[in-house]
């Protein structure tokens, strides 16, 4: 495909998105359709350092090729995905690959805040509180960078965390690709498999059945002998048409039989094995594992959410600081918010941040931290399950590899054992080729008579064709002579008459072997083909047996349309028909079912040559279903023609008796006749027993102008005749003598003067070679008696001396008759002339009915025998009605069962739909009653009238719904009434608790009123204790009492450390409105500076330390520090640690100085 075609199938986008199987990492490539595949692997081979010939690339189950352009692979487009595989991880030897290092970039705490690298203009302030803000700020925005590096940290692992299951996820897309890619090749194995192994199974059973069968075969071959026309010298039977050689070459199929069998169990093995691998061969749990993770990352954004909150309340919390500061610096502070209140507001602040907010920003990076360990852990896992499992991927393909090479080399070896089982084919197929070459001589046979029944039809319609035309020009003379003379007619040549067609055949299959199909079965016996061939031509025998009842029921139908076509009025008017002997209808008919049935036949061993091959096991039983579906139409075929057969043939056998007993009474009078003759005629006695004997034969034969080609072919109507009919033809031709042909349901009437009539042509189909038409009466006078034949004559001079020595009339010649009544006259010596010479015609033409009569009682052996053939072929319906009755009794039993089953199934359903009809109605006055307006009184009162009526319309034959459903209303309606007295009781219970309620109420705010002057007092109380002096060490919002030394100095009363100086700005701040200073200062600690005494060396080299004085801005209105230098102003010893403390006022406090 090129890349013009490609364009034209598919959009093509910009981005090429490659996954690595082995660690899922993804890359975005920016090229076209137009880029080539070897291209992609030169950049990959720079990022990954993969060489390209390592590199192996899926895109949808598709290799891409390194010469090929991804527009052949419709590349690059969105929702495609390439994957790349690394060859020497798939070698089964590869090592594991090593855990992967996840990169999470940390992201550091910062310093601790430091007024020296910080440095603010209130650090050097006098006030000790003033002095503290900058402090605080420094913290809070300490707390916030380093909050803010702990939310950094989080959000960059719970990132890791999605990255990971990502990659995941690419590498389980992988996985599924692969294991597609591998499902594909072992579909085309499986399919390959399965053929081969349908086409095995065939063939080991052919041969199976023929090593099995081999001895079996040979005896029959054995006992099959040849046809005598066929046996030689060296070939008596079937068994001589093979090779001598034939044992010792069948000795090597055993062997190879058993070696290729086990070579094919080892194959399946081998398939077994890959069927195996490929069914252990899954993904198991990977997806569900890894949407649990995707649904843990999801409930850790909580905690990034916390740590967002928080960030804010840090944020806000600096900001509130800042603020603070900028207004102590800008001089905005407001009297209300001094910076010594701003002090001790912040100092709350700093402790949620110190002891909550951080601690807990903390916790939720480490859970984020213990998540992402998790995933590195899982992701390892999943990469050595990535090896692995493209190991056992690979290892799966090469057994399917192997697998496939080997499909060839076992269909090779199949052909071979086909060529070594060829010699014991022949065995097998000697008897069903034998038996299909006699089969095609009778078809032959049949044929020939088919053709030659053609030509016959073809004549007759010729003739019929030359009569119509003859009557046609001889309307037209005798309508023209009245007016044109004869002569010129003549000239004219009108006088000419069509000539008769005359239809030749010219002799072929003269050379075919004599055999008819009982002799088939004599010298190739069904037997002989085998059982396995009998198996196998089942189905097609039934279709051709199908076939062939077809083929009658057509030419049934044939015959009875030329029945009708060809009525007695036709054929009457025909005087010169042509026949052709054998080819009368029914005779054309027989030879079309004996031909179909020798082509049966010769199919069926045809068939039975092939074996099982042509039959699919997956079409085999649906085939023996058709064939017995087809044999069973077809034996109820064969019983209704046996059924009319059977009445047909006793009409014969009625009408034979009726015939035979008038012959022999006619046969008894002219025995009568003869032997009451005058001693004159003696010497013509004989002649005339004789003339009697030939005229009664002359008179029934039938006149054939083509003696000499009778046929000898079987009546379709004498196959199928009784077995009664058998004895009656017997003893019809020994009391006869003389032979008659062609008997059929159109038998031959015998009147007074044995004339021949005719049957109906209509009503009694016959040969038209056979059928004779009958004379006139003899009573009718015909005038036209010089148109009868001589034989007539000879017949009427018979029957005249006859009747005068009988002394009847002369009237009783024959209409036939040519003698007149002048011949009376004429003298007797010629008279018997003319008789000899008549009875010597006839004595000849009894010669000839006498051979006729021997092929006829030949013809009857052959019909007996096919009347045996039928009535195995009856017996073997009856066996398969018989059969079929019992598949009926069985059905009809099945039908009862399944019809009580429906019967009971219909009770219960009816049962059901009642009980269900009743629990409607029951569960509509249910919700009648819950639903009726009114109060709850009112739904009691409904609801026990329910039950009481529903108890009292309760039967003995309801089923347990209904009774359990009332017991349930029953007991529903007694607790709903237990619930109703309940109820009037609370509401008495509750007005009672009411009116003590109003009681309480009025306690309760007495007590309240207590209360509260009680809380007053404890919070006058708490005041109190807040407001005790420390004593011991001081502390951050403690009181301290400082007291008035000698040296002018205020140190605080402590028990263990004396070094506490009240700080200057506080001394200023309590003396501000006293006119002289107190001997003793209380106040709440607000900041306590830790202090150390200075060396003397140091001392020098230091600026003199300046004093804070507080002055009066009367400007301003503000307090401004002014700095006083002072060294050691407690004259401490070097070294000493003492500490300078600044206090708060007490509020709501007065301190008046000392009396």
């Amino acid at each position: 495909m090129s890349s013009s075609d490609a364009g034209e199938d598919f959009v093509p986008g910009r981005k090429l998105l490659v996954h690595v199987a082995e660690n899922g990492h993804s890359f975005e490539f920016d090229c076209d359709e137009s880029t080539p595949v070897e291209m992609v692997q030169r950049i990959i081979e720079r990022l990954c350092g993969l060489h390209p010939n390592d590199q192996f690339l899926l895109c949808l189950d598709r290799k891409l090729e390194p010469q090929r352009l991804l527009s052949f692979y419709k590349l690059p487009q969105d929702d495609r995905e390439v994957f790349l595989y690394n060859r020497p991880r798939l070698h089964p030897d590869a090592p594991p690959p090593p855990p992967e290092a996840i990169d999470v970039p940390e992201t550091p705490d910062p310093s601790p805040p430091s007024a020296a690298r910080d440095p603010h203009p209130l650090d050097d302030a006098p006030d000790p509180a003033l002095k503290a803000l900058p402090s605080y700020e420094r913290q809070f925005r300490f707390h916030f960078h380093r909050g803010q590096a702990v939310f950094k940290r989080t959000q960059t692992k719970l990132d890791a965390c999605q990255r990971l299951v990502g990659e995941q996820w690419v590498q389980e897309r992988a996985l599924k690709t692969a294991r597609g890619s591998m499902d594909q090749g072992y579909r085309v194995v499986h399919q390959s498999f399965s053929d081969f192994v349908k086409l095995y199974s065939q063939q080991q059973r052919y041969h199976s059945d023929l090593l099995s069968n081999f001895r079996r075969d040979i005896d029959r071959l054995r006992s099959c002998r040849l046809h005598p026309a066929l046996q030689t010298e060296n070939r008596k039977c079937l068994l001589d048409f093979l090779k001598d050689d034939l044992r010792k070459l069948t000795e090597n199929c055993p062997h190879s039989h058993r070696q290729f069998e086990v070579k094919v169990l080892q194959f399946k093995s081998a398939f077994g094995e890959l069927k195996r691998w490929v069914d252990d061969l899954g993904l198991g749990m990977v997806s569900d594992t890894l949407k649990d993770f995707e649904v843990k990352i999801k409930d850790h954004q909580k905690y990034l959410t916390e740590q967002k909150s928080i960030m804010q309340s840090l944020s806000k919390d600096v900001n509130t600081v800042k603020k603070l500061v900028d207004d102590c610096l800008s001089c905005q502070t407001s009297v209300s918010l001094r910076p010594h209140d701003a002090v001790s507001a912040l100092g709350p602040m700093y402790d949620v941040h110190e002891k909550n907010h951080l601690p807990r920003m903390q916790l939720c990076d480490n859970a984020v931290t213990k998540l992402l360990g998790i995933c590195m852990v899982k992701k390892n896992e999943m990469n050595l399950f990535v090896h692995s499992f493209m190991q056992k991927v690979v290892h799966v393909q090469s057994l399917i590899r192997d697998i496939r090479l080997q499909f060839p080399a076992f269909m090779e070896a199949m052909d071979h054992q086909d060529d070594i089982f060829e010699d014991l084919k022949l065995v097998r197929g000697v008897a069903p080729a034998y038996r299909a070459c006699l089969a095609e001589v009778i078809r032959r046979k049949s044929s020939m008579k088919l053709y030659m029944g053609k030509a016959g039809e073809y004549a007759e319609k010729l003739a019929r064709e030359r009569e119509l035309e003859i009557n046609r020009r001889n309307e037209f003379l005798r309508a023209q002579s009245c007016y044109v003379p004869r002569d010129i007619l003549a000239s004219l040549g009108l006088f000419d008459s069509p000539k008769q067609c005359d239809v030749n055949i010219v002799p072929f299959d003269t050379n075919l072997l004599e055999i008819d199909l009982v002799d088939l079965d004599r010298y190739a016996p069904d037997y002989s083909v085998g059982a396995l061939s009998r198996n196998n031509s089942v189905s097609k025998g039934s279709l051709s047996t199908h076939g062939s009842g077809s083929n009658l029921t057509e030419l049934e139908g044939n015959s009875m349309s030329a029945n009708e076509k060809f009525d007695s009025g036709a054929i009457s008017e025909v005087c010169e028909s042509v026949h052709v002997a054998g080819t009368g209808k029914l005779e054309v008919e027989n030879a079309q079912l004996r031909a179909d049935l020798a082509s049966a036949i010769a199919q069926i061993c045809s068939i039975s040559q092939v074996g099982n091959d042509l039959l699919d096991d997956s079409k085999l039983n649906s085939s023996l279903k058709d064939a017995l579906l087809l044999k069973d139409e077809y034996s109820k075929h064969l019983q209704s023609m046996l059924k009319m057969k059977e009445a047909q043939c006793s009409s014969y056998e009625k009408r034979i008796q009726e015939l035979e007993q008038r012959l022999s009474d006619h046969y008894l009078q002219g025995q009568r006749l003869s032997v009451s003759k005058d001693a004159s005629d003696s010497t013509n006695s004989v002649p005339k027993v004789d003339d009697c004997k030939s005229d009664i034969c002359g008179d029934c034969d039938i006149r054939m102008p083509y003696t000499t080609e009778i046929s000898t072919e079987p009546m379709e109507e004498a196959s199928c005749t009784s077995a009664s009919l058998d004895p009656k033809i017997e003893q019809f031709a020994e009391q006869l003598g003389k032979p008659r042909e062609g008997v059929d349901e159109n038998m031959i009437d015998f009147p007074g003067a044995l004339n021949v009539q005719v049957l109906d042509s209509a009503k009694n189909p016959m040969d038209a070679s056979m059928a004779e038409h009958p004379c006139e009466d003899h009573q009718s006078g015909d005038k036209n008696s010089g148109d009868q034949s001589a034989e007539g004559y000879a017949l009427s001079l018979i029957k005249n001396s006859v009747a005068e020595g009988t002394e009847e009339p002369l009237g009783a010649f024959p209409c036939g008759s040519a003698v007149g009544s002048g011949s009376i006259s004429e003298p007797r010596d010629l008279l018997v002339s003319e008789l000899q010479n008549a009875l010597a015609e006839k004595s000849s033409h009894c010669d000839e009915i006498e051979s006729q009569l021997k092929a006829a009682i030949d013809e009857v052996s052959s019909l007996q025998q096919e009347l045996e053939i039928s009535r195995k072929l009856l017996d073997e319906s009856q066996m398969n009605c018989a059969h079929l009755e019992n598949c009926l009794h069985e059905a009809r039993e099945e039908a009862h069962t399944k019809s009580c089953t429906a019967a009971r199934r219909a009770s219960e359903y009816n049962t059901l739909r009642t009980s269900a009809v009743k629990m409607r109605s029951l569960f509509e006055r249910l919700r009648s009653c819950v639903t009726a307006a009114g109060g709850v009184a009112d739904f009691v009162d409904s609801l026990r009238s329910l039950a009481v009526s529903l108890s009292s319309a309760a039967k003995e034959d309801e089923d347990d719904g209904t009774m359990e459903f009332r017991e349930c209303i029953r007991v529903l309606s007694d607790k709903v009434s237990i619930l109703s007295r309940r109820r009037t009781e609370v509401l008495d219970r509750c007005s009672r608790l009411d009116a003590t309620n109003g009681h309480l109420v009025k306690e309760l705010e007495e007590k309240k009123e207590l209360v509260q002057s009680l809380y007053t007092k404890l919070q006058l109380e708490k005041q109190v204790s807040k407001e005790k002096i420390s004593y011991s060490r001081l502390e951050v919002h403690e009181l301290a009492v400082f007291v008035l030394n000698t040296a002018g100095h205020y140190v605080a009363i402590n028990r263990n450390h004396l070094n506490y100086f009240l700080s200057a700005e506080s001394v200023a701040l309590f003396a501000e409105h006293l006119p002289t200073r107190p001997t003793y200062i209380i106040g709440q600690i607000v900041h306590i500076e830790h202090r150390i005494v200075k060396p003397l060396a140091s001392i020098r080299t230091e600026h003199v330390e300046e004093m804070d004085l507080l002055t009066s801005d009367t400007s301003s209105g503000c307090l401004v520090p002014q700095q006083v230098s002072a060294s050691n102003p407690y004259n401490l010893p070097i070294g000493c640690e003492y500490f300078v403390v600044t206090v708060a006022m007490l509020p709501d406090t007065i301190h008046s100085p000392p009396s």
